[in-house]
């Protein structure tokens, strides 16, 4: 492949809107009559009753198995048999980021097409050709790149804004990443998340999530508290799941996501949601790049108004273990992961200082 080729990918549909559970049929009959469906526990009868009455009444099949827990090797070979025993067709995914990238890697180990219908609008995970395995004691393992996006891309905004706002607020942090991150890939014609060259859509969608995610995104949250959806809901969900998706595939992640994949070896960060470390993943982007002031401070302001966590002591850290973070920042620098898209070497050192300054302005941000 030759160093300038650009992509742009995305999902072949993304879908919003209320009631698309209990018309689930009308979404993947094209796809598939024999539906193995992937689910989150909280959800499962709900999926079954719902979705499942939607399959039974258009004379489709069904087959509702609960996830467990983690997506790891094991649990996506669990899932593959129990695909075939059921001669399924097509493979859905309802719930949480990692029960969605279970079923995007047991349907493309199974070849078969996949729908994925985000329960939390967490990650951006629903609509990328990625999925990010485990180890079973939790600690990263790899990236599994797919060939291609899922199918169909299902963003109930009733129940996305009827999930514990933590969740929505987890979302908009790793959605306010996608810019900053897809803008330093383009400046060092690094490499995006399918291993071509950003493309200029790729930072346009990008830059577009980041807009709206500041003109909508604290607006939403108001309303997900108080588990409404509003116009403002609607906009933020289409941000934080497909814009930053496709804004994140196309145009590449850099320092705050190759952060976050060393914080994960932390063990009092293991009940912090992904987006919550991302976002700290950003500011110690924004402090390794000397960002102007007037950017940083909006972006702080805007992590303040949405209620995510700024500090470590915000994120679970009581205690701050030197060893512990220099192994943070040797694991960020990891060769093949994303921090080697930053426009200009960074070493662990570099991202040990980072952390510490990021920290400190952000403490000073503190009420």
């Amino acid at each position: 492949m030759t160093n300038s080729v650009k992509s742009v990918t995305s999902p072949k549909k993304f879908i919003t809107g209320k009631r698309l559970l209990k018309n689930l049929n009308d979404y993947i009959q094209d796809f598939g009559d024999k539906a193995y469906i992937i689910c989150d526990e909280f959800i499962l009868d709900r999926a079954k009753k719902e979705a499942g009455d939607s399959i039974q009444t258009a004379g489709n099949q069904a087959v509702f198995k609960k996830f467990n827990y983690e997506c790891t090797q094991e649990e996506i070979e669990r899932n593959r048999e129990l695909a075939r025993e059921a001669g399924a067709n097509i493979i859905v995914g309802i719930g949480g980021g990692k029960t969605l990238d279970t079923a995007k890697a047991t349907a493309y180990y199974e070849k078969l097409p996949v729908v994925i219908f985000p329960t939390i609008a967490s990650t951006d995970a629903p609509c990328t050709a990625l999925a990010v395995i485990y180890k079973q004691n939790g600690a990263f393992d790899r990236y599994l790149f797919l060939p291609t996006n899922p199918d169909v891309v299902l963003a109930d905004s009733e129940i996305l804004s009827g999930a514990p706002a933590r969740f929505f607020a987890a979302g908009i942090g790793d959605a306010l990443a996608t810019y900053f991150e897809a803008r330093a890939c383009y400046r060092s014609n690094g490499d995006n998340l399918v291993l071509m060259k950003p493309s200029t859509t790729g930072l346009g969608l990008a830059r577009l999530c980041y807009d709206t995610l500041l003109e909508n995104g604290v607006k939403a949250m108001q309303a997900v508290q108080r588990k409404v959806s509003t116009r403002a809901v609607e906009d933020t969900i289409e941000a934080t799941i497909y814009l930053s998706g496709v804004g994140a595939e196309s145009g590449g992640l850099a320092a705050a996501h190759a952060i976050h994949n060393g914080m994960t070896a932390v063990p009092a960060l293991h009940k912090a949601q992904h987006g919550e470390k991302v976002t700290f993943g950003l500011l110690a982007q924004l402090v390794l790049e000397n960002v102007p002031a007037e950017e940083l401070e909006t972006v702080i302001n805007f992590i303040k108004g949405v209620g995510l966590p700024l500090t470590l002591q915000d994120l679970g850290v009581d205690e701050f273990v030197e060893a512990e973070w220099r192994q943070v920042a040797e694991a960020a620098c990891a060769e093949g992961d994303t921090m080697g898209n930053m426009p200009f070497p960074v070493t662990p050192d570099d991202v040990y200082n980072a952390i510490i300054a990021a920290n400190a302005i952000a403490e000073s941000y503190h009420d």
